[in-house]
């Protein structure tokens, strides 16, 4: 079966909407590499720790106590949280102010230093994440697991979508019509299958030239 047009995806997705008006004005918009660079460390790492701590628990709870977690963990400035001691992370797990997962709370001072360490190489995660190619937004994901701590599955693609940087999201809907297109058999999750999907994103960028990010809700919008 012959790959969609983006044109296809689009007038299905238009379809579903009901006009045309009404999908764009709720797509996104990515930030430039410039963009990106201006954002400090800090509020990378705290929206890390946002994605880590709302895995599997209720959004609007993590939420809600956000301003908590902004306080214990100084603001998440990374080189506080970066020296946190194991006692630190005891004292931690029985803060009331936050969600009390210990092991989620040791993955703060994880990413603190996993944040340092791109400092270091890049001069800034915002630097790191501007210069990274949009071509390659799986290799981006696989870094963030292989380097990060609890940034796997969905939870990577969405710290990169609510920090801004361009990227799709694999979501049910979206999974579906990349079963029915054929670009995947199944939810992706090995190398092979992540590639194929970015390389069907690529082919609706250049066709479209669009962002990831609008290429991806207009995807799901498509979804039966």
């Amino acid at each position: 079966m012959a790959q969609p047009s983006f044109e296809q995806l689009l007038q299905r997705a238009v379809a579903r909407k009901g006009s045309e008006k009404a999908l764009i004005q709720a797509l996104p918009e990515p930030r430039t590499s410039a963009q990106l660079a201006q954002v400090t460390d800090d509020r990378y790492l705290s929206e890390m720790a946002k994605c880590v701590f709302r895995a599997g628990f209720v959004w609007q709870i993590i939420e809600r106590k956000w301003p908590g977690f902004e306080e214990a963990f100084h603001g998440f400035d990374s080189m506080a949280c970066a020296m946190l001691s194991d006692e630190d992370l005891e004292k931690l797990a029985m803060n009331s102010e936050i969600v009390r997962n210990a092991t989620k709370i040791r993955s703060v001072r994880n990413n603190a230093i996993f944040v340092r360490q791109i400092r270091e190489e890049y001069g800034g995660f915002g630097k790191f994440l501007g210069g990274w190619p949009e071509t390659d937004i799986v290799g981006l994901w696989e870094l963030l697991k292989q380097r990060g701590d609890r940034l796997g599955g969905n939870s990577r693609a969405y710290f990169l979508r609510f920090v801004g940087k361009d990227t799709f999201i694999l979501s049910q809907d979206v999974v579906r019509v990349l079963i029915e297109a054929g670009v995947v058999d199944k939810t992706p999750t090995s190398r092979k299958a992540l590639a194929a999907v970015q390389e069907a994103f690529n082919s609706w960028q250049q066709e479209s030239g669009r962002p990831l990010c609008q290429i991806s809700r207009i995807l799901a919008a498509a979804a039966d």
